[in-house]
Formats: structure tokens, C-alpha cells, sequence
């Protein structure tokens, strides 16, 4: 029998450093199940830096992986996004509920890049 750990709502690692290798050890701690997402997008961001010769795409990378990861760090935080998106994707545009739940994503979204970004 499996039990799960019991959280207090704090941070279940500290923040990582934006580094790929930091981020990459990160999401194996607290999201393994997106890392093979997380090497397939890494792998097209830096064709197109390399294309477009700017950093600007690996900057927006480390960006939303870090935000990512700011999410999945709080367990409660989590499993608030995922209600909420749960909610706005089965229910009907029209329900109140539905924009309850988008302005939810909304804020944890934004308050996970803020931290994330060191705002």
C-alpha cells in the first residue's frame, strides 16, 4: 500500500535557477510526466533562436518552464489550475462558472510568472 505525502502547503523543492539543466531537474521532481514535452519544445525554441540569431525564444522558454514549475511546486496551487481548467474546458461559455474558472487560470498564471520572473 502507497501513501501520499502529507504537504502543508509550502513549496515542495526550492525555486530553480532558469538554467535548462536547473528547470530540466525541477519538472523530473514535481512534473516528470511533461519532460519529454519540456526536451521537444527546448529542441524547437533553439532552431528558432538559431534561425532568428536572438535569445529571445530561449528567454520565453526558460519563462514559461520556470512558470511551470512555480505552479507545480505548491501542490494546492496545482490542483487549483487543474480544477479550474478542468471547469473551463467542460463547461459551457455562457455558464458564469466558465469565466470564474478563466480568471482563475488567469491568476495563478500570473502570479506563478510573476514569482517566476522574480517580480
Amino acid at each position: 500500500m502507497t501513501t501520499q505525502p502529507v504537504h502543508d502547503g509550502g513549496a515542495l523543492i526550492p525555486r530553480p535557477e532558469k538554467t535548462f539543466p536547473a528547470l530540466r531537474a525541477a519538472l523530473a521532481q514535481v512534473a516528470p510526466s511533461r519532460l519529454a514535452e519540456m526536451t521537444t519544445e527546448r529542441d524547437t525554441v533553439f532552431t528558432m533562436a538559431t534561425q532568428a540569431n536572438s535569445f529571445g525564444p530561449i528567454a520565453m522558454f526558460q519563462l514559461k518552464w520556470a512558470t511551470v514549475i512555480e505552479v507545480e511546486r505548491f501542490p494546492d496551487t496545482a490542483r487549483r489550475l487543474r480544477g479550474a481548467e478542468h471547469a473551463a474546458q467542460t463547461l459551457d461559455k455562457e455558464d458564469p462558472a466558465w469565466r470564474a474558472a478563466m480568471d482563475e487560470i488567469r491568476e495563478i498564471m500570473d502570479a506563478a510568472r510573476a514569482r517566476a520572473a522574480g517580480e
